[in-house]
């Protein structure tokens, strides 16, 4: 009897507290992450209470009440990945980078997160078969399983991920072969054609590299298959893939001939062939005029003279030949390159004089000829180079022996920047540059395919540190500064190790927010190394600080029995096992059952107390919020809300620093952009205007209204506003790379070829005719230009800045206005000269950007109109029309070829007719954009920057079509 009485009183409990616990997030949520939890024996203090939105659970972003980002990067968590996680349906990323005691295998249901779109566990223990249903991630752009214990085949379903951009799963025991597709049901790699990154090194992945694998619709840039067993040849299909700028292939088992086929690799920067079995004699790679390193030892080649060719290689730094029956003697020009700093030729036959003439590189620094036949040896002048000759007839002769040419030494590649000259400190701790004793963040930064290999010369290591500490000043005000020791060089795949450590800002140590911040700028690449650095990883250490303020969980397990469930809520866990406890004796039964009845329905009671205040409480927030416009003697309406938050100063002067220089991300006649990071993690960009603004009461309101009804990837998301202290300000989401002008003036570094300008023009346009042809109401801009459309970190396009929009009420959409407003060069001379307003004034201002894109240049510059000019300049009759002295050269420079261009330009032209009545709608505009863009070789559904679906597609048959 006490046991039915007890169960029924658990299950009441249950469910009052399903209804009521979560505050501020979605239940299902709430209950998914305290099961995953519930299987983590540590995990962050901050998670307390059962309202992760609600109560800022470190490491977890909301939106809307739904949790859409868990990042924990390197906090020391414990435990297995929870099955219940797939009930997260919002969840966009993943990120548990550097949880070594992170391990099992990931559940088989993790193909439920259908909106995921990174998944990052580099670093775990987490082992396994990859689970099948990751295939089923359709909007996933990173995955990286790298550095974990990952065994059996990599699965065949990843070929469904037609937006993955990143794809590493190195640092495994993955084995089997590649999957390819077999042209019907079953996917494979091959279909992945967005895809740049192939990062599968140090794994036991076998048989031939298959032909079918790639194809020249890729856009890989990186291959790296190093440390494998493959066997057979190389297929000559990878030669299709132009785009390929290192490919690793050393450490394998592969055969055969090396393909001359390679030569067509033309942007190659990297090429690691060493430590296989190939045979035949070297091709002639007289082509790969941008190769850094050229790595082909250790095979069994025939015999053959060092090939003349190689001093065609302009950018070769360093040159690996050990070990392939080289013979002959040593040509003068071999050394010739420019940029050229090691070359390592021991282990061959060669002979005579080592001469290195008048002409070598200046940046010469380690010649290894061990194991040679060498009898004479003329020094460099005016250079000191090391150099090895051990095991070379010259070193026989006993005049020579004690030279240190002669000495079997190995290169010394170890360089430190300066160290800290302060006191020690002990404990763990380090001197800041401050010499205060803290605790930075440490780990090791692995560079896996460097453009260089000299180390004498510290400027490159230099750039770096002094690179990282300014991107974190710019995008962490948690960082003091940076210092990079000990970089040496691995022996066996020659991959450039640097230990790295951060500094927190003004505290002993990092907050579990700041570790976050750190590590998941690594992880998710948004920091970027120079160039000649190449791809990496950063494994952070464990940090000490954590490893005592984590929460052990280990007895709560035991207690739960299973009842998972249950444990969603403590004061239910508590009063249950108690009121079982009190009632379990036959002699105290009735008592224990009314004292859990009792302390239950007080319980139910306090639950429904806390709902009732949390309604009213959003209620009164909303009033709040206007009584706060009011309260600033606005002649202006408060603003109708629809989800977005009345700020207060105060939550923004902190999250900003104090609206710190280091967070100011630029300006305009309104006044400054800063960014901005909330307790949660979650970055925010917040529009601030200053006395004088160009922007009045009436636009502020109309952008907060506007921008709050509006939902969808190409139009940028307004989080909230301030009206608070006489302050008008905008809160929105925080887009890492600016604006379409910062790319095209080169300022934010990007370059934009040929086809992510049409991604950029098709993302901002579906962007736009959304809000004309699908918002309800909708919606004219009013003031599109390249300035207002935003790039985030894939380059996905959103339209911003709604100061001047205004809401179409009636079906003939034109609007008669008393002040015409804009941006001149932009500005529709139709709506100029009448004051009538429509749809088509936007399609002109469009047309305009769409030709700023082929120029580079603003819309008037020098006096002169893009506009005008193209109509004057352009020639149908001739190649591109004859605009070739109109265009962006860093077009023409980072395009393979300008597929489409000429209906690029006969659109844009529409878009710009003196009349708005024969120009094209917006929906019109984005359909001939994904016709382009086929023309191009691209695939509009498959474009990273746009919906998985065609215009077309979507406004036939869906009320949300854009994917929100």
């Amino acid at each position: 009897m006490s046991s039915r009485i007890g169960v029924c009183m658990l299950l009441t409990l249950l469910f009052f507290q399903n209804c009521f616990v979560s505050a501020l997030t979605n239940g299902s949520d709430a209950s998914a992450l305290q099961a995953l939890k519930s299987d983590w024996s540590r995990f962050p203090e901050s998670w307390k209470g059962s309202d992760p939105c609600g109560t800022n659970w470190v490491g977890i972003t909301c939106s809307n009440d739904r949790i859409v980002s868990i990042s924990l990067g390197n906090i020391n968590l414990e435990g297995k990945l929870s099955a219940d996680i797939s009930a997260l349906a919002e969840l966009q990323i993943l990120d548990l980078t550097s949880n070594p005691k992170l391990s099992g295998p990931l559940p088989p249901n993790i193909g439920n997160l259908k909106k995921l779109n990174t998944l990052n566990l580099m670093g775990c223990g987490f082992s396994g078969q990859i689970p099948e249903s990751i295939g089923s991630l359709e909007q996933l752009t990173t995955l990286s399983l790298n550095s974990n214990k990952f065994s059996g085949t990599i699965p065949a379903s990843i070929g469904r991920l037609s937006k993955l951009f990143w794809f590493d799963i190195a640092d495994n025991q993955i084995e089997g072969t590649v999957p390819v597709s077999n042209g019907t049901s079953s996917p494979g790699l091959d279909m992945l054609l967005e895809t740049k990154h192939f990062h599968f090194g140090n794994n036991k992945l076998s048989g031939d590299i298959p032909e079918k694998l790639f194809t020249s619709n890729m856009t890989l840039i990186h291959v790296l298959f190093d440390g494998n067993q493959f066997t057979g040849k190389i297929p000559n299909s990878l030669s299709l893939v132009k785009t390929l700028t290192v490919l690793r292939l050393d450490r394998n088992r592969l055969t055969g001939d090396i393909p001359s086929s390679l030569n067509n690799l033309t942007n190659l920067y990297e090429l690691y062939l060493a430590n296989n079995r190939f045979t035949g004699s070297l091709p002639n790679l007289t082509s790969l005029t941008s190769l850094y390193t050229l790595d082909v030892s250790n095979n069994q080649l025939t015999f053959s003279s060092i090939p003349s060719w190689i001093s065609s290689l302009r950018s070769l730094s360093t040159l690996r030949m050990e070990g392939i029956q080289l013979e002959g003697s040593i040509p003068i020009f071999l050394f010739s390159p420019i940029l050229l700093q090691t070359v390592v030729l021991k282990r061959n036959q060669l002979n005579a004089t080592l001469d290195f003439g008048a002409n070598y590189s200046n940046q010469l620094e380690f010649v290894d000829l061990q194991n040679n036949e060498i009898t004479n040896y003329k020094p460099a002048v005016n250079k000191r180079i090391q150099v090895i000759l051990a095991d070379n007839p010259l070193c026989q002769e006993e005049g020579n022996q004690q030279n240190d040419y002669c000495k079997a030494i190995q290169y010394n590649t170890s360089f430190s920047t300066p160290e800290i000259k302060c006191s020690h400190c002990g404990q763990g701790k380090e001197p800041s540059p401050a010499c205060h004793c803290v605790y930075p963040i440490t780990g090791i930064l692995t560079f896996r395919s460097p453009s260089f290999s000299g180390f004498s010369n510290n400027t490159n290591f230099i750039i770096l540190q002094k690179g990282i500490a300014d991107f974190f000043k710019n995008f962490s005000n948690q960082v003091d500064s940076v210092a990079i020791r000990n970089i040496r060089e691995t022996a066996t795949d020659h991959q450039l190790l640097i230990d790295l450590l951060v500094f927190p800002l003004g505290k002993e140590t990092f907050t579990e927010m700041g570790m976050d911040s750190v590590i998941s700028a690594f992880s998710t690449h948004t920091y970027k190394p120079p160039p000649i650095f190449g791809p990496y990883i950063f494994k952070a250490n464990q940090y000490i600080p954590f490893s005592g303020i984590m929460k052990q969980v280990t007895h709560t397990q035991l207690i739960k029995l299973g009842l998972k469930l249950v444990s969603y809520n403590s004061f239910s866990v508590f009063f249950f096992f108690f009121a079982m406890h009190v009632g379990g004796g036959s002699k105290s039964a009735n008592t224990g059952i009314i004292i859990g009845a009792v302390v239950g329905a007080a319980v139910l009671l306090l639950f429904l107390t806390i709902a009732g205040i949390y309604a009213l409480r959003q209620k009164k927030r909303a009033e709040r919020a206007a009584a706060n416009w009011n309260k600033s003697k606005s002649s202006i309406d408060a603003p109708q809300l629809m989800g977005a938050k009345a700020f207060t100063f105060e939550e923004l002067r902190k999250c900003t620093d104090n609206f710190s220089k280091a967070n100011d991300v630029g300006g305009g006649g309104y006044g400054q952009v800063y960014k901005g990071i909330l307790p949660s993690g979650q970055l925010l960009a917040i529009k601030r205007a200053q006395l004088g603004s160009s922007q009045g009461e009436l636009e502020f309101k109309t952008e907060i209204e506007l921008l709050s009804r509006v939902h969808h990837k190409n139009v940028v998301r307004l989080l909230g506003f301030c009206f608070d202290r006489t302050e008008q300000m905008l809160v929105y989401e925080y887009i890492p790379n600016g604006s379409l002008t910062d790319s095209l003036s080169g300022k934010s570094g990007i370059i934009l070829d040929w086809t992510r300008r049409l991604k950029i023009a098709l993302g901002s346009g579906k962007g736009l005719a959304y809000l004309h042809e699908l918002a309800d109401p909708p919606i004219i801009h009013r003031d599109i230009k390249s300035n207002n459309i935003l790039l985030d970190e894939s380059l996905t396009a959103k339209v911003a800045d709604f100061g001047l929009s205004k809401l179409v009420g009636d079906p003939e959409k034109i609007h008669v206005t008393t002040q015409v407003k804009g941006t001149m060069g932009y500005l529709d001379p139709e709506y100029y000269m009448t004051n009538q307003l429509t749809e088509k004034s936007d399609v002109y201002g469009f047309g305009v950007v769409m030709l700023e894109l082929l120029t580079g240049k603003s819309p008037i510059d020098g006096g002169k109109y893009v506009v005008r000019e193209v109509k004057t300049k352009m020639d149908k009759s001739r190649n591109l029309y004859d605009l070739q002295e109109l265009l962006d050269t860093k077009i023409i420079a980072s395009s393979e070829n300008l597929n489409g261009f000429e209906k690029y330009v006969d659109l844009a032209l529409s878009c710009v007719e003196d009349e708005g009545v024969r120009r094209p709608s917006m929906g019109d505009v984005v359909k001939e954009i994904e016709n382009i863009m086929q023309l191009a070789g691209l695939k509009p559904n498959l474009d990273s920057a746009t919906s998985s679906r065609t215009y077309e597609e979507v406004s036939k048959g869906s009320s949300d079509p854009y994917g929100k």
